[in-house]
């Protein structure tokens, strides 16, 4: 989280949202957007629906994360959390009322403007895909875990 918002942060300060400042032509340039909604703009009406799902999106993520013994799982829900957490700062940082602040974005793509938030979620979502599809177990069975156990004395 503390990249994400350093990032936001030097953003806010360097980036102007007429000026985009070209990274690699025709992919990626930066440039400052103040968003309203959830990905790709949408939800823009329902900044503070968004913002309360994020309060349940990280606490799931903690409980997740607290549930499983695989490190593989815990490092997927601890960027879940990181990309979740960066944004509902922003949406409360920069709140008038309440949870309608509105998400740092600089990343342009072209096609969508995100942050560094956002790329942990993206990381997150490809990660779980990959463990749910090779089957990478949750939790480890019992007879796995008392192995594991005796082989830590």
């Amino acid at each position: 989280m503390g990249v994400d918002q350093a990032a936001k942060a030097l953003a806010l300060a360097k980036l102007s949202a007429i000026q985009p400042v070209s990274i690699i032509p025709g992919f990626l340039s930066l440039r400052l957007l103040r968003n309203p909604g959830a990905s790709l703009g949408m939800g823009a009406g329902a900044t503070w629906v968004i913002s309360l799902l994020a309060v349940f999106a990280c606490l799931a993520f903690v409980l997740l994360a607290l549930a499983t013994d695989s490190m593989s799982w815990t490092l997927a829900f601890a960027l879940a959390f990181a990309g979740a957490a960066g944004n509902l700062i922003d949406r409360i940082v920069y709140a008038q009322g309440f949870l309608d602040g509105e998400v740092v974005d600089f990343l342009d793509y072209g096609w969508s403007v995100g942050n560094i938030a956002d790329l942990y979620l993206a990381l997150a979502a490809a990660a779980v895909i990959v463990m749910v599809v090779v089957g990478w177990p949750f939790r480890r069975s019992g007879a796995a875990a008392a192995r594991q156990g005796e082989g830590e004395r």
